[in-house]
């Protein structure tokens, strides 16, 4: 019995150690990403782990009356959140219609959304280009919008028909028997359960469509259409780098994800864990 308790606190001990390595891995470069900040160049040099000798805040104020930095921040806003709202429209769809076709043409249609999955996005950055510039649609925030959409709904339709595989038939088909269509089966029936995978998703991808350079760089080249994280690349020059300002910067990125993600964590862990167990 003693050697069975010995070895509880053992493992207990052993996951704690753990947790607290991966937090510290988290925590260390972020407090000196956020210190940094507050440092003038020379300061940073002198010093770039120490704290600052004061509450610096020319950095942040240089940021929105220097270089248009609510402009950008304006910028990713609406490309983060029409992006989304599309994405999830039509995936939803996509979805539903995976979910309710029975046999090949169901897994015929998810494996071409997976194998989306599996590409990776520089291959097919010159055929994008191609066909986005064909269109007339380069350096526009509609063409990013565009580009952004089909990039990245793959990865909403593999989670929200992973989530929809677990509805049972029968409550499709008893709507079918009260004579709904399947417009009216979507919108009624499927569409609020599937609530929370739809939460997680829009949590998800915003992460990753907030942070995108790869296509901002690809197709904007304009400093009014410019988003966050491409703006930030002009703060990096040949011979000098003002690091300090790219730091006050990356703060100013980060921080809507990260108050977000603060507040809406709950509604992130309820849409992963939906769809593991069946009702």
């Amino acid at each position: 019995m003693n050697q069975i308790n010995q070895e509880t606190v053992a493992g207990g001990l052993l996951k704690r150690i753990v947790l607290l390595l991966g937090a510290l891995l988290i925590i260390v470069p972020v407090s000196i990403v956020v210190l940094a900040s507050f440092k003038t160049t020379a300061e940073l040099f002198q010093k770039p782990l120490g704290l600052p000798s004061g509450l610096n805040l020319d950095n942040y104020i240089s940021m929105f009356r220097e270089q248009a930095i609510g402009q950008y921040f304006m910028n990713s806003v609406v490309v983060t959140l029409v992006t989304i709202f599309l994405i999830l429209l039509f995936s939803s769809l996509l979805s539903y219609a995976i979910y309710r076709f029975t046999g090949w043409v169901g897994l015929v249609l998810y494996g071409l959304f997976a194998a989306g999955m599996m590409v990776p996005p520089q291959v097919n950055m010159i055929p994008i280009y191609s066909l986005v510039s064909k269109l007339g649609l380069t350096n526009s925030i509609t063409g990013l919008i565009a580009v952004s959409t089909s990039v990245f709904m793959p990865v909403a339709v593999f989670i929200l028909s992973g989530f929809m595989k677990t509805l049972p038939k029968e409550m499709i088909e008893s709507g079918s028997i009260d004579g709904a269509n399947e417009w009216k089966m979507y919108t009624r029936i499927v569409l609020p359960i599937t609530l929370p995978s739809l939460s997680a998703s829009a949590i998800f991808l915003s992460v990753m469509i907030w942070n995108d350079l790869l296509y901002p760089l690809l197709f904007i080249n304009s400093n009014a259409k410019k988003t966050l994280p491409l703006a930030l690349l002009q703060f990096q020059g040949e011979y000098l780098t003002n690091y300090p300002m790219i730091f006050a910067g990356v703060v100013i990125a980060s921080a809507p994800m990260v108050i977000a993600y603060v507040f809406l964590q709950r509604f992130f862990v309820e849409g992963v864990t939906a769809g593991s167990v069946k009702g």
